[in-house]
């Protein structure tokens, strides 16, 4: 039997809730409550990528809202509504990411205002983790929008103009110098080369961009959408990445911008939509000022006042919402855009599971915890690594135990015990299956 240190309940409690912070702050998320009100019907479904792009109209999509059941996640619902994880929490604040009450009325935040670019080919905006992808350029163009995950601090996506250079079904990831050195220091020996396959960071499809070194591609890691997690490079779900890379063809043109603040006009009507911006706040006030400068124009140009309340309001929540502020014709009234209720699914759409105990199988015990909560929330964590690692809550006097598993050999669970140790800092215990019987009680 293979051994190593189980971590107490105190300490995995403490890592616990420094992953869920590390994970808010990079939401940025705020503390403050759902002001939302009571949505106007219920639908079975909502249209969450694809929309015109009709000439004169900057904002595309609605929001819509969800009431949550036992045994969601918030990674699961973004996934299933072609959200990312960090407008999921931003539109939603104070609720939990990983074990949200159920019964609670979230909102989904599927209105969109387009970056201030061009509609042509891909246009990429690093502040609201988006990419939008224009058609046409007749009478009918159409605009896609998928979620996206982006670099983080110490290897920020670069912005700019380039191109998609080629394209690649099942690539293989030539792994970087400098990301095999990372990896080698954390313990986490890499290949030359990594294969088509479940391991392959890179996914099922990948769009080469002619900035050399950057691409646009799938994930193993769904869970990471909306994150600042990847080393440049655009992460897109699977489902996400496989119409994109259907739809686009090489030389198509990519634009990479930085937009937390954008204003745009539907149906006569002047929206402002407020993120938390990616950089420092001293290059988030300049952006910020920016757009307050074309909000005083547009309210000279008028003659008739903007609520200058709300502008700042919107732009201190950064909820990641587009907000009526301002009508663009005199008579007409700014009513506030109430979401639509949805069903909730029967299945979530890639949502993990976990297999059932089985007698013959290895499992790794990842850490034992007072608070059912705390356990529920970290198994939660496990389940949502990429490739996933099942687990599961197990009771047990006194307390909750996280298990993961089942495994096929020991070879597979002390694999899932090293990735537990490098991905979470967690110091799990290889469990025998002779052993599994009395691991449960």
């Amino acid at each position: 039997m293979h051994r190593t240190h189980t971590p107490s309940p105190v300490v995995a409690g403490v890592r616990l809730m420094a992953l869920s912070l590390s994970i808010l702050i990079l939401n940025g998320c705020a503390a403050m409550k759902n002001v939302w009100q009571d949505p106007l019907h219920p639908e079975a479904e909502i249209e969450r990528n694809h929309f015109p792009a009709d000439k004169g109209n900057d904002v595309i999509g609605r929001p819509a809202s969800l009431r949550l059941e036992a045994g969601d996640t918030l990674p699961d619902i973004a996934r299933h509504f072609g959200l990312g994880i960090n407008a999921l929490s931003a539109a939603n604040p104070g609720v939990d990411m990983w074990v949200p009450e159920a019964g609670e009325q979230i909102i989904l935040p599927l209105s969109f205002i387009l970056p201030n670019a061009p509609r042509k080919g891909i246009v990429v905006n690093l502040a609201t983790m988006r990419l939008f992808h224009f058609k046409g350029d007749g009478a009918s163009p159409t605009v896609s929008t998928y979620p996206i995950g982006i670099g983080t601090r110490e290897r920020p996506t670069p912005m700019g103009s380039m191109r998609v250079a080629r394209k690649t079904a099942r690539p293989t990831w030539n792994v970087p110098a400098s990301i095999a050195e990372d990896h080698r220091k954390k313990g986490d020996p890499l290949p030359a080369k990594v294969p088509p396959g479940p391991l392959n960071p890179l996914g099922e499809y990948a769009l080469y961009l002619s900035k050399a070194g950057y691409l646009i591609h799938g994930t193993n890691k769904p869970a990471s959408i909306g994150l600042k997690a990847s080393n440049g490079c655009l992460r897109l779900y699977p489902e996400n990445v496989k119409v994109l890379f259907n739809d686009t063809p090489v030389d198509t043109s990519v634009l990479i911008v930085n937009q937390p603040y954008l204003i745009g006009q539907r149906d006569g009507v002047l929206y402002l939509e407020a993120h938390t911006p990616l950089e420092n706040p001293g290059a988030g006030a300049i952006e910020q000022e920016k757009v307050n400068e074309k909000l005083r124009k547009l309210e000279k140009k008028s003659g008739r006042p903007l609520d200058w309340k709300k502008v700042q309001q919107v732009q201190a929540e950064a909820r990641g919402i587009p907000v009526p502020i301002f009508a663009m014709e005199p008579g007409r009234t700014v009513e506030p855009t109430r979401p639509v209720e949805v069903g909730h699914p029967d299945k979530l759409y890639g949502s993990p599971e976990s297999p059932e105990l089985k007698p013959g199988a290895w499992h790794v015990l990842a850490a034992e915890m007072r608070e059912e909560i705390d356990a529920r929330r970290l198994a939660a964590i496990i389940n949502h690594q990429g490739p996933q690692i099942p687990a599961r809550v197990l009771p047990k006097s006194g307390g909750y135990r996280v298990v993961a598993g089942p495994f096929n050999d020991a070879g597979e669970a002390r694999e899932a015990a090293r990735r537990l140790k490098i991905d979470l800092e967690l110091d799990g215990m290889v469990i025998e299956p002779a052993r599994e019987i009395a691991m449960q009680h």
